[in-house]
C-alpha cells in the first residue's frame, strides 16, 4: 500500500509490515523516514541488522541468503537494501518480486531508491514491494512550502517567530539562505536550536538569525523559471549569481531562459487568437505548478516584450557561443539577468551584474 511521509509515525504505532519501500531524491528526508521504520523495529524485537547496496557487481542472491538467514539465537532481522541507482535490472528484478513474494513476519526489509520514473513504478517488481509491503513516496519540499517547513522544524525544536509580517520576514530570510539545499537548511536549524533558548521564550529575532544563519543554498537551473515566471526579481538575482558562483555552463542557463521565452510567446500569441488557457497549456506541456506560474505570466508580459526578449535571447546566444553578438558586449551573465529580469517584469539596463548584493525579501 501507499502511505504519505506524515502518516508514517501513526502507522508505525499500531503495525509493523514486513516490507517498506521509501523512494526520492531529497535525501535528508528520506534518512529520517528510514530512522523512524529502523527505530520501530528495532522496538519491535528486529535486533540482528543486515546493510546490502547495490553496486555494479552485486550479486542479488546476497538478498535471498540475508531473507532466509536467522541467527542461532532465532532473532528477528531488518534487511536494509540500498539501490542508490534507482534501477536494479532484469536480475534484481526477479530477486525483489521473489523477496516480496517470500516476505513473512521474522524479517523486515526497507528497501530505498531515489526518485522513480513512470516505467519503474509500473515494473513487476515495484508492484509486487507494494502489494507486500508500505511504499512511501519522499517529494522534495519546493520553494514556497520552505518557509512552512522551515516553521515545522523550529517548532519541533521549541522555537517560534514572531507572528505576522515580522515572523514571515524570518522565515523568508532563512529560506533565502538554504534553498535547495534541505540537508543544510536542517543543520542551520539545528544550530539555532543550540544558540537560542527553546520553550515559551523561543522566539528567534531577525537580528538572531541573521547573524546565525550561513548562506549554503544550492541552485536548480531548471529551478529558473519559477523566479521568471512568478515575477520574483530578488530570487532571479539570487539564483543568477548562485549558479555563476558554482560553475553552471552558461548555454544551459541561457537554454532554460529562452525555453520560458518562447514558451511564453506560444501561449501569449495562443490567448490573442482566441484559444483557451487551459488549452493552450497542455499542448505546450505546461504542467503542475508552472500552470499557475505561467498564467500569471502570460498576463503580465505584452508581444513588445516577449519580442525584445526573443531578440536579446538570439544575440545571447551567439555571445556564449563567442560569436560576434550586436548590441552586446562584457559578460554574457550580465545579458541573461537582463533577459530574466525583462520577463519578470523589470527592465534594468544592461551594464547590472549578475553578481550584486543579494537582495533579500522583506
Amino acid at each position: 500500500m501507499q502511505l504519505r511521509p506524515d502518516a508514517l509515525d501513526a502507522h508505525l504505532a499500531k503495525t509493523l509490515s514486513p516490507i517498506y519501500m521509501v523512494h526520492g531524491d531529497e535525501s535528508l528526508l528520506v534518512q529520517e523516514a528510514v530512522d523512524r521504520i529502523r527505530a520501530a523495529a528495532r522496538k519491535g524485537g528486529f535486533t540482528e541488522r543486515d546493510v546490502l547496496s547495490v553496486e555494479r557487481s552485486f550479486d542479488w542472491g546476497a538478498l535471498a541468503n540475508a531473507g532466509q538467514s536467522m541467527s542461532l539465537f532465532g532473532d528477528r532481522k531488518l534487511i536494509e537494501l540500498r539501490i542508490p541507482g534507482g534501477k536494479p535490472g532484469k536480475d534484481g528484478g526477479a530477486a525483489l518480486k521473489a523477496h516480496a513474494d517470500a516476505a513473512n513476519g521474522d524479517v523486515l526489509t526497507i528497501v530505498t531508491l531515489p526518485r522513480l520514473d513512470a516505467a519503474a513504478t509500473k515494473s513487476d517488481w515495484f508492484a509486487a514491494l507494494e502489494r507486500a509491503g508500505v511504499t512511501i513516496k519522499i517529494d522534495p519540499v519546493d520553494r514556497i512550502r520552505l518557509p512552512d517547513w522551515i516553521a515545522q522544524r523550529l517548532a519541533a525544536q521549541g522555537q517560534r517567530v514572531e507572528s505576522g509580517e515580522p515572523g514571515r520576514r524570518v522565515l523568508q530570510f532563512i529560506a533565502d539562505r538554504v534553498e535547495g539545499n534541505l540537508l543544510a537548511a536542517h543543520q542551520e536549524i539545528q544550530k539555532l536550536g543550540l544558540l537560542y533558548p527553546s520553550g515559551p521564550t523561543g522566539v528567534l529575532t531577525f537580528e538572531q538569525v541573521q547573524d546565525a544563519v550561513m548562506n549554503v543554498a544550492r541552485y536548480d537551473v531548471f529551478k529558473l523559471s519559477e523566479a521568471v515566471l512568478a515575477g520574483d526579481a530578488a530570487r532571479l538575482v539570487r539564483m543568477l549569481d548562485g549558479l555563476r558562483g558554482e560553475g553552471e555552463a552558461a548555454p544551459l542557463v541561457l537554454w532554460a531562459l529562452t525555453e520560458e521565452v518562447r514558451t511564453l510567446a506560444k501561449i501569449t500569441r495562443g490567448m490573442a487568437a482566441g484559444k483557451p488557457l487551459a488549452m493552450l497549456l497542455r499542448e505546450y506541456r505546461v504542467w503542475g505548478p508552472r500552470e499557475r506560474l505561467m498564467e500569471q505570466a502570460a498576463n503580465r508580459v505584452t508581444p513588445a516584450i516577449l519580442a525584445q526578449a526573443l531578440q536579446l535571447a538570439a544575440r545571447l546566444d551567439r555571445q556564449v557561443k563567442g560569436l560576434r553578438a550586436d548590441g552586446l558586449s562584457g559578460d554574457p551573465w550580465d545579458g541573461m539577468l537582463q533577459l530574466g529580469l525583462l520577463l519578470a517584469g523589470e527592465r534594468p539596463p544592461m551594464a547590472r551584474s549578475a553578481r550584486a548584493p543579494r537582495p533579500v525579501h522583506a
